[in-house]
């Protein structure tokens, strides 16, 4: 919640998470988060890995956020109602993949993140 008590907007929700991703700042990100929160990773292939709840979010994400070498840049991001849609480019010192997140924000916070990449 901002300073005001007014809730924030969900893209502006994503796009302070995104900011946390960029800072490789993982206890931001994960205050970010609902308790309940679900990720659905990218991988192992086809269908990626759920991990549910701050506990099995932080252990999916350190070695990201640990990669000082790695970066995060969205492309693009748009709403609908509680969704939002990002679209991004994750590198890394041997190359990058582009991808989209597919967020619902509950109460200024990501309750849900669904990861897909191309390729």
């Amino acid at each position: 919640m901002t300073n005001s008590g007014v809730r924030p907007e969900p893209v502006e929700v994503v796009e302070e998470f995104g900011a946390a991703w960029a800072n490789h700042d993982l206890d931001t990100a994960l205050e970010l988060v609902t308790d309940d929160c679900v990720f659905d990773a990218t991988g192992p292939a086809p269908d990626g890995a759920r991990h549910m709840g701050r506990a099995a979010i932080r252990q999916a994400w350190q070695a990201i956020f640990s990669d000082s070498s790695s970066r995060f840049e969205p492309e693009e991001t748009f709403a609908a109602g509680d969704r939002v849609v990002q679209l991004w480019r994750y590198s890394w010192g041997g190359g990058h993949v582009r991808g989209v997140d597919v967020f619902r924000v509950r109460d200024g916070k990501v309750a849900e993140k669904l990861s897909y990449v191309k390729g």
